[in-house]
């Protein structure tokens, strides 16, 4: 099927909490490929534009794993705040994925960033579509207005913290679950860094949420949850490393490790009101 580039193909809408769940497909010219993204409308979208909170999801992951999972919807329509969910990587079979056919990189695993190395710098341009692209067109075409906010988990939670930090005054609210803190020492994060963005571990910082809070700039309040019984804590998360960065930078940052949780959506939905709630203060402030 053809995409036509700047339309929007509705291919789902189910009702929800008297607002929408829907499903759409175009064609990104940042990406090169044809893309699917979720975005929950609720109620108040049908009389004016809502605000936003964009949701990035993890290694994987598709725009359909949070919609069906979390259980945001009912207080997003309460709130009056639309969702976005868009994919965690081009796809299509002209897509390169990984050469082993491995889950955590390539297709599912953009890891949100502008790849530099082929063959994935035709594709892997992430960060661009989310920051720059897919609001432009939202914007425009649906019921959405400017004021934007970004949380995401694991993977998503990394692409949360580098396209709020690297483009002050984007978003006006910022949140991670289980982000993947500090990607450049992460196993997951140096297979993608290392193909991606080269051998050169200078670019790479570019990438690194860490690294970007240690430059200072704009410093907009951040809240984390993390189970403290995820498997993924130690090697790949490491929360510890984004408290001291945000301490020496003077980061205002809200880290909350609670027991026995862990890396699942059972987590990400015991939580995720509490950062619907943070977004919204900023979000619908005057």
């Amino acid at each position: 099927m053809t995409v036509t580039a700047g339309a929007l193909e509705e291919i789902a809408g189910n009702r929800c909490f008297d607002g929408w769940q829907r499903r759409y497909r175009h064609y990104s010219a940042t990406l090169r490929c044809a893309m699917v993204f979720a975005v929950y409308l609720p109620p108040q979208a049908e009389s004016g534009k809502v605000p936003a909170l964009y949701w990035l999801s993890g290694l994987t992951c598709s725009d359909e794993n949070f919609v069906q999972k979390a259980g945001a919807q009912r207080l997003a329509a309460e709130l009056g705040v639309a969702i976005v969910a868009p994919d965690t990587s081009p796809r299509g079979a002209q897509v390169p994925g990984d050469p082993e056919g491995a889950w955590d990189f390539g297709h599912g695993a953009g890891f949100y960033l502008n790849a530099t190395q082929q063959p994935w710098a035709e594709n892997y341009r992430m960060h661009d579509y989310v920051v720059w692209e897919l609001p432009a067109l939202i914007e425009e075409l649906l019921p959405i207005d400017a004021r934007r906010g970004i949380s995401g988990h694991s993977m998503g939670g990394h692409g949360a913290l580098i396209c709020a930090l690297r483009n002050p005054g984007r978003y006006r609210s910022l949140s991670a679950l289980a982000p993947i803190s500090h990607a450049l020492d992460s196993p997951w994060g140096q297979k993608a860094f290392a193909r991606y963005l080269g051998e050169d571990r200078a670019s790479w910082k570019e990438w690194d949420a860490c690294e970007l809070i240690a430059r200072g700039g704009e410093r907009l309040p951040l809240l984390v949850d993390q189970g403290a019984a995820d498997g993924f804590l130690v090697a790949q998360l490491q929360p510890e490393k984004l408290r001291q960065a945000c301490a020496a930078a003077g980061h205002p940052l809200r880290l909350r490790v609670h027991p026995a949780y862990d890396h699942s959506y059972f987590f990400i939905a015991s939580f995720i009101d509490d950062h619907l709630r943070h977004h919204a203060l900023a979000l619908l402030a005057p």
